[in-house]
């Protein structure tokens, strides 16, 4: 019985790390893409974009690891949390990839454009959304409560962050009509930053659950 619950353990912290390497590949995803607006470099857009196979292959392998330990250890009570919470958190990862993957794509269609001014917000959402990210996965691999709150307030920060980009933006395109195309990417891509955002704030929730065993919403 020892040995069995040893091997359980090990496969658990197995899935775990693969999660943590799953959001790796998305931060750097997330940041490498911006990187890629602010330069008009779209031989980076094209890295990023490559990598989205790597995260769609994390999702695959991750959520077979956790039905193998559903259907063959039974856990109970947090351990049995600990993977459902698993298999929403990597759809909720995998779903940030695709949007940083959409990023990438404005960066590449934007790359022989004339660049707009005042891009300065979205690297800092995106260095923002970043450290959410990076926060609540290692949250739910070490049981971190205390990780959710700021995470939740980081949250409201992007919120405001992608008004004032949209607002900003909008208020161009009124005055000089010609930079609409560019100017309408960029709101996009600071609406993809505030969803990304969104999916780490449903991260936080399943911790929540897997601590608690209550559902609670932190939108």
């Amino acid at each position: 019985m020892e040995t069995i619950r040893k091997s359980f353990e090990d496969e658990l912290q197995e899935m775990k790390q693969d999660i943590l390497k799953m959001g790796s590949v998305v931060e750097e995803m997330l940041i490498g893409s911006v990187r890629a607006l602010q330069l008009s470099d779209e031989m980076l857009a094209d890295e990023i974009i490559a990598k989205d196979d790597l995260v769609d292959g994390y999702n695959v392998v991750i959520e077979q690891r956790c039905l193998r330990l559903l259907a063959l250890q039974q856990p109970m009570a947090r351990d049995l949390r600990t993977i459902a919470s698993a298999l929403y958190i990597i759809k909720d990862v995998e779903r940030m990839g695709d949007y940083a993957l959409d990023i990438a794509k404005a960066a590449r269609k934007l790359a022989n454009v004339e660049p707009v001014s005042q891009l300065e917000k979205i690297p800092k959402m995106a260095k923002t959304v970043q450290g959410m990210l990076h926060d609540s996965l290692h949250a739910f691999v070490n049981h971190n409560m205390a990780v959710i709150a700021e995470v939740t307030q980081k949250d409201d920060e992007v919120d405001v962050a992608y008004r004032e980009v949209r607002d900003k933006f909008v208020g161009l395109i009124q005055q000089k009509p010609e930079i609409a195309l560019p100017a309408v990417e960029l709101i996009l891509v600071a609406r993809y930053l505030e969803r990304i955002a969104d999916h780490i704030t449903n991260v936080g929730e399943r911790i929540a659950y897997m601590e608690t065993g209550e559902i609670k919403e932190l939108h």
